[in-house]
């Protein structure tokens, strides 16, 4: 099975996504990935690849702008605050079930406020809610 490509941003929004999103486009896709794969039976074993443009969620968004976002400095900055939280490169591929656990070792409840800072979404909770409980039925290591 071929990896899905991700920008560093995503897998926290993977995390919270409610169904909803920028068009009913995206929010299709999005709930495929999220829901129909990561979130499946076996969805701990898909396979991501982290790349440093736009991804696999990326693909139908109206803010699309080939292989960059018309947001594109906001993003950046999203992604690198990510990507440096989480540990991760352009290029790691890792597991679903690994990305989760890296997010419960290294970003703390409470943290998104700085860590997802110019997200739109942020103020509805979703991945704030999400994050919690991630941490409160992860087996501590």
């Amino acid at each position: 099975m071929t990896a899905i490509k991700y920008r560093p941003h995503h897998f926290l929004c993977s995390l919270g996504f409610q169904g909803k999103g920028y068009s009913d486009g995206f929010t299709a896709n999005m709930s495929q990935i999220v829901d129909d794969t990561l979130r499946s039976p076996g969805g701990d074993e898909t396979e991501i690849e982290v790349v440093g443009h736009t991804d696999d969620i990326c693909a139908p968004c109206p803010k699309r702008r080939g292989a960059l976002c018309e947001e594109q400095d906001k993003i950046a900055a999203l992604d690198a605050r990510h990507a440096r939280a989480l540990g991760l490169f352009v290029g790691t591929q890792i597991s679903w079930a690994e990305a989760k656990r890296r997010m419960v070792k290294r970003v703390p409840p409470g943290s998104l406020t700085t860590l997802c800072s110019g997200c739109q979404w942020l103020e509805l909770g979703y991945c704030e809610l999400a994050l919690n409980e991630l941490h409160s039925t992860a087996i501590q290591d």
